[in-house]
């Protein structure tokens, strides 16, 4: 996925975070790829992603309101078809899938935390592996940006 990436899961950091990637995208001409995360637990034998009856929908539920989101974004930012938006959804891990994304991709986004009880923190537990283990520059964008 060249270009810049994003990880989405609904809270407001990752709003700011999505809002960032997709004026810098505009502004630097590159496509955008908006990544979110169903997520699910490993498997107790090859710690793999299990999948379960249901998750398929609500994977293609966090597709729709991924794409929601971004279409919201566009329209509040009056983007004209600029970036190319990809949104993807799947089933897994989000520091893993974030990371594994972060392979083929320019730039990585992430907002500081999502939506965790632990609110003084200043980094949540994806945002912080992301940081840790990507393979390419990644933005940590503030919840008051």
């Amino acid at each position: 996925m060249p270009g810049i990436t994003v990880g989405i899961d609904g809270s407001d950091n990752a709003h700011h975070a999505l809002i960032w990637a997709m004026q810098e995208a505009a502004l630097r001409d590159l496509p955008l790829t908006v990544l979110t995360v169903h997520e699910t637990i490993a498997s107790y034998w090859t710690r793999r992603p299990l999948d379960f009856t249901g998750d398929d929908e609500l994977v293609a539920q966090a597709r729709q309101a991924a794409e929601q989101a971004v279409a919201e974004v566009a329209r509040d930012l009056g983007l004209d078809g600029r970036p190319r938006v990809t949104v993807t959804a799947i089933n897994g891990f989000a520091a893993q899938t974030l990371v594994d994304a972060s392979a083929d991709a320019d730039m990585l986004v992430v907002g500081t935390r999502g939506g965790g009880g632990f609110p003084h923190l200043h980094l949540g537990a994806i945002s912080s592996q992301v940081v840790h283990h990507a393979k390419c520059p990644v933005v940590v964008v503030p919840h008051d940006r």
